[in-house]
């Protein structure tokens, strides 16, 4: 069974993100970028199964500038076998995300692609269902346990009520949620051999897909401070500030 795993460059979870100073977007200079946490999580469950003998492939993909090809080798080194890198220097909207990865799928006939469920940089939560919907195929979001039965997956989801769990017919698309696994660091040797591991370069034109902007960023800028909190000593003091506030 071959798995693809797209994965994102973003900025390191642990950045406090600052806006330019033309509110134009976030200041991406001189910060430390990582790979998606929730595609951590897709490559990390994905080398999992490769290690049950569940899978046999396991192939990264990313869809961005050149320095995205850093992030594959991390893929590589958590225990990916190649990578396909889709470059694209300039941002690439969800659906073109979407219709790229279709292609890629298309290409490799993979049983299962994992991805995660959303992207911490615009947390639009949208890839997975758009590429699900271009193929045809099965789909589980909010995977928090993954377990393949014979010719289909068990996808255990993270919904309102609880857990929910579904079962889908291979091949389909499942994204990871953040109690499905925790991700591996990758040691120093299969770092280094990361660097030999096979990663291909590709573009969007490649795959027939035109990733003109269909939205525009008019502004972006800081949240609201939030106020300080007060203390009320009693019930009635709190109705009197309610209403004092104009809320009650």
């Amino acid at each position: 069974m071959k798995i693809v795993v797209p994965v994102k460059r973003v900025l390191d979870y642990n950045v406090k993100p600052r806006v330019k100073a033309d509110g134009s977007g976030v200041d991406l200079a001189n910060v430390k970028m990582s790979m998606n946490p929730f595609d951590e999580i897709a490559v990390e469950e994905a080398v999992r199964l490769k290690e049950q003998g569940t899978a046999s492939e396991v192939v990264v993909v990313s869809v961005g500038p050149a320095k995205a090809s850093e992030t594959l080798r991390s893929a590589l080194a958590m225990g990916a076998d190649r990578a396909i890198h889709v470059v694209s220097e300039d941002e690439v909207e969800p659906l073109a995300v979407a219709k790229i990865l279709k292609g890629v799928v298309v290409d490799e006939t993979p049983d299962l692609v994992i991805l995660g469920k959303q992207a911490i940089d615009d947390d639009s939560n949208q890839v997975g269902q758009m590429l699900a919907a271009l193929l045809g195929r099965p789909q589980g979001t909010f995977a928090s346990k993954v377990e393949m039965d014979g010719a289909s997956v068990l996808v255990t989801r993270e919904v309102d009520g609880g857990l929910e769990t579904v079962r889908l017919a291979l091949p389909a698309i499942v994204t990871t949620d953040l109690r499905l696994n925790e991700p591996r660091y990758a040691s120093l040797p299969n770092i280094m051999k990361a660097k030999s591991k096979p990663l291909a370069a590709k573009a969007p034109a490649d795959y027939g897909v035109d990733i003109t902007p269909r939205l525009k960023v008019l502004q972006v800028k800081e949240p609201a401070q939030r106020s300080a909190g007060i203390k009320i000593a009693d019930v009635d003091a709190l109705i009197g500030k309610l209403k004092e506030l104009g809320v009650a």
